[in-house]
């Protein structure tokens, strides 16, 4: 039978002799998680909050229950009470979904300076590694220069 060449030196021993940097490449993953760390925090909030004023909203509805459930003397009481109640109901509707309003206004304002932060943030880094890969770069074609005219390092001393 064949048996099948084992390519695990020959690669290692290729990865190991091709330059990579890998610290962009850490910087790019800890950025995007602090940043998932940042909206993660923002929709928490939010969500904490769009619970505080869903409890609110049926701790006042269930209150205002109460009255409408008590025993009236006139049927026409009975009325007035449903129509107090709907009229309250619709008073606490406007108010608690402007309380929502708001927080979806905070989110909305919190993810967008997060996001220009972080294209501030990315432009930076793409402006840092360019310049790094352009001296690089530099030093490379100086050190190629230099192979190849070794006399020209002395002219460039006198």
């Amino acid at each position: 039978m064949a048996k099948t060449p084992d390519f695990t030196k020959p690669f290692q021993d290729m990865m190991a002799n091709f330059p990579v940097d890998t610290s962009s490449m850490t910087d790019a993953f800890r950025s995007q998680a602090q940043l998932s760390e940042k909206m993660t925090r923002v929709a928490l909030q939010a969500a904490e909050r769009s619970t505080e004023i869903s409890a609110a909203w049926a701790k006042d509805t269930l209150a205002r229950m109460g009255e409408l459930t008590t025993s009236k003397d006139q049927p026409t009481d009975y009325a007035k009470a449903m129509s107090d109640f709907a009229s309250a109901a619709a008073e606490l509707a406007a108010e608690h979904m402007a309380a929502y309003a708001e927080v979806a206004k905070k989110v909305q304002m919190d993810t967008v300076d997060l996001l220009l932060n972080a294209g501030k943030e990315a432009q930076a880094d793409a402006q840092r590694m360019a310049q790094t890969a352009t001296t690089n770069i530099q030093n490379v074609a100086r050190q190629a220069q230099d192979a190849v005219n070794p006399g020209n390092k002395d002219k460039d001393k006198a």
